[in-house]
């Protein structure tokens, strides 16, 4: 058993043991405390630590008994505060707004145990136990809502989440480099008001002058009365995304303004290095002996070999987040973590996971992005592969084949997603055929999201035909291997673009294939993409374009239905859906019907 001096201090008591009076930091998080790289609460506790500060953690404190804010005294420096690994309301919330029944980051599945919108809430705890102690605040939370945003759960636009959280300092992005360079000055004895010049960091300035020196976004005032001026905010804000020559931005909020430094330079391949190769004990902290976390059943036998991805998919708001530049650990640094995990007592051989946000993406797009970054009016593989796109899957091919040597390992998956059409204009098949003979479970999942070529297009997804042929080639390979090993595709209901006659289409695809997916996702729109910009818009920011969105409840329950329409439950909703639609020819006995007519 880890004894608990391994772990960061979560008690006064651990802190006398390793003779600390007071904290540098405490960080507070919504997540229960994992020691594993896979958490960002404590990769940043352990770089910090790295660094010489000391670094004590409260997790899922109850945020209605202050005490449990000052259980580790006042820190020297700064509170630390995210809401943890997963945003505190999708934690909370389904789609459909129903409150979930299982939180995958609390001992036991417990929910409960954050409050909604932890960041503002522990903020504004944390700034109560100390007023006069510097609060900085990040994750994804943060990050995404850092100037004003469409809030879907209220269904209105709320202001920046620094204004509501009151924090001097918002990280977004990947925040290795600037909790270290914050924590450095405030060590030597900055004033945290005084810090604004740190990339990847927000704050707030009542300088009227700012308008001479940052790209000024339509206000906060300015997009509560007009969605163009919505659009327009988003758009700069997309392009500025940039670590190489993004430009700093503010947006005004009343008499104060929300300033953002350009994003933070990714980690080169050393520095990733170093951040994985930290003192993480890989498990939970020993208070939670006696319960399971599920989230650590998902990775303990995982690795992150790199971070960013240039897919863009519109829904997504990773590039938001992480950004398009890939950062990858070195080829040793994954493979000494894979000798670590051999030498778990629980280890059986296998390793879950070797990958990143997308699998196959282990290298930068291309070399411009080392000198210039990404392009601002174009995506790497939408509508079709960029020219200078590097199409090479061989060096993450060499990688794996180096894990399979490994002795007490018996089988390396992959699961964190591949990108198909990435892989089908690869010239060379020697990646599809070694997937299929040794990386693949019994299937592959992955994300065609639809089969409608329109909306596809707003997805920012490749054309059905891509995924046709992918499925084709994948097919052809397993039976040359003589393997049944099916593909699982994960399908959008009612994204923007799709209308009853589209997920008609859908559904027929469906029935075609001869699968019914067990779950379904529905468009979620979270903070930060591009598909929640179109969702509250009704028009792409980025081109202007008006386009449909599904917003009732009612369509969005047919649309759900018809990808399950054999679900005896649904017929009600499809035959509805189906009549609305004049697709009366899919009700019946005819072999392409999707129900019958129970008259």
């Amino acid at each position: 058993m880890t004894d608990n001096k391994d772990f960061l201090p979560v008690s006064l008591e651990d802190m006398k043991k390793r003779n600390i009076d007071a904290l540098d930091f405490v960080f507070i998080t919504g997540d229960a405390y994992i020691d594993h790289p896979s958490f960002g609460t404590a990769i940043i506790a352990r770089v910090l630590e790295n660094e010489g500060f000391n670094v004590g953690i409260i997790p899922q404190p109850n945020w209605n008994n202050i005490d449990e804010f000052r259980k580790l005294g006042k820190p020297k420096l700064a509170f630390l505060i995210n809401s943890g690994n997963i945003d505190s309301m999708v934690n909370h919330y389904s789609v459909s707004k129903h409150r979930r029944r299982k939180d995958m980051y609390t001992p036991n599945g417990e929910m409960g145990k954050r409050p909604d919108r932890a960041v503002i809430v522990y903020s504004n705890k944390a700034r109560e136990a100390y007023k006069d102690v510097p609060v900085i605040i990040g994750g994804i939370e943060a990050s995404l809502r850092r100037f004003a945003h469409y809030d879907y759960w209220q269904d209105k636009v709320r202001r920046s989440i620094l204004l509501d959280s009151k924090a001097d300092i918002l990280s977004y992005g990947m925040g290795e480099k600037s909790i270290v360079q914050i924590a450095n000055l405030l060590r030597y004895g900055k004033n945290i008001k005084d810090i604004k010049d740190i990339r990847g960091t927000c704050f707030i300035d009542k300088d009227e002058d700012l308008k001479d020196n940052y790209i000024m976004l339509p206000s906060y005032e300015e997009i509560l009365e007009s969605k163009n001026d919505y659009n327009k905010a988003f758009k700069i804000e997309d392009e500025e995304q940039n670590p190489l020559d993004g430009k700093a931005l503010a947006q005004k909020h009343g008499d104060v303004y929300v300033v953002q430094n350009p994003p933070q330079i990714p980690l080169t391949d050393e520095e990733m290095d170093i951040v994985y190769s930290l003192n993480y004990k890989r498990e939970p902290h020993p208070m939670y002996k006696g319960t399971e976390i599920p989230a650590i059943e998902e990775i303990k036998f995982s690795i992150t070999s790199h971070r960013g991805c240039f897919g863009s998919c519109a829904f997504c708001a990773l590039t938001f987040h992480q950004g398009r530049i890939i950062s990858k650990r070195s080829q040793s640094s994954i493979i000494d973590e894979a000798k670590a995990l051999t030498k778990l007592k629980d280890f059986k051989g296998y390793i879950h996971d070797v990958g990143g946000p997308t699998a196959n993406f282990r290298n930068r797009a291309c070399s411009l992005q080392d000198k210039n970054g990404v392009c601002k009016d174009r995506q790497c593989l939408y509508p079709t592969p960029c020219k200078n796109l590097r199409i090479d899957q061989s060096e993450y091919l060499e990688l794996l084949r180096k894990l399979r040597k490994l002795e007490g390992v018996k089988k390396v998956f992959i699961r964190s997603g591949i990108r198909y059409d990435y892989l089908i204009y690869d010239k060379d098949d020697t990646f599809l055929k070694e997937l299929c003979e040794y990386h693949i479970s019994g299937q592959l999942k992955v994300a065609p999201e639809h089969i409608s070529d329109k909306v596809l297009s707003v997805m920012r997804k490749p054309g059905f035909k891509v995924y046709k042929k992918f499925m084709d080639k994948y097919n052809a390979e397993n039976k040359r291997l003589n393997k049944k090993q099916y593909l699982v595709p994960y399908l959008m209901s009612s994204h923007p673009g799709s209308d009853l006659n589209e997920a008609i289409k859908l559904a027929q695809f469906i029935k075609e294939l001869g699968y019914m997916p067990e779950q379904v996702q529905d468009f979620y729109p979270t903070p930060g993409s591009l598909s929640t910009a179109i969702y509250y818009t009704g028009a792409n920011p980025l081109t202007g374009e008006r386009v449909y969105v599904p917003k009732s409840q009612k369509e969005k329950n047919m649309q759900r239905a018809l990808l399950q329409f054999n679900k005896k439950e649904n017929y009600k909703l499809v035959h509805e859906a189906l009549t609305k639609a004049g697709r009366l020819d899919l009700i019946g006995n005819s072999k392409n019907a999707l129900i019958k007519d129970r008259r």
